[in-house]
């Protein structure tokens, strides 16, 4: 799987880094989520997944 984020449009909700921690973070300085890993690991998957559906902005995308 891979994992773009759409910066842009991202407006620093959150719920991305709350359903998949080991993917996403958020820092102060920055104005949008960090993506730690645009590959993570398929078991990892239902959390990605997770955290695509909950971005307001529907600024992640996932792909295969």
């Amino acid at each position: 799987m891979k994992i773009t984020v759409d910066f842009a449009a991202c407006e620093m909700h959150g719920d991305c880094v709350i359903e998949a921690p080991e993917v996403f973070d958020l820092h102060d300085d920055s104005d949008a989520v960090i993506l730690l890993d645009d590959q993570p690991a398929d078991e990892l998957r239902p959390k990605v997944e997770a955290a695509a559906r909950l971005c307001p902005v529907a600024a992640i995308l996932v792909k295969d």
